[in-house]
């Protein structure tokens, strides 16, 4: 008996394979953040958000 190789599903395997290494990849090269003082950001967020809208409105 002749031997067939299924060359479009093992294509696919192979995509799926590299996808699913990417994926991984991906996740483990963005740094993790660690000691953020959260009462600090929304300082700063509470303090800039109507200065850029005022900003915003001066210049119309």
């Amino acid at each position: 008996m002749a031997v067939t190789r299924l060359k479009r599903k093992d294509r696919k395997n192979k995509a799926r394979q590299n996808n699913k290494q990417r994926v991984i990849k991906q996740l483990l090269s963005t740094p993790v953040i660690k000691n953020v003082d959260i009462e600090e950001l929304k300082a700063r967020f509470t303090t800039t958000a109507p200065a850029a809208t005022s900003a915003a409105t001066a210049a119309e």
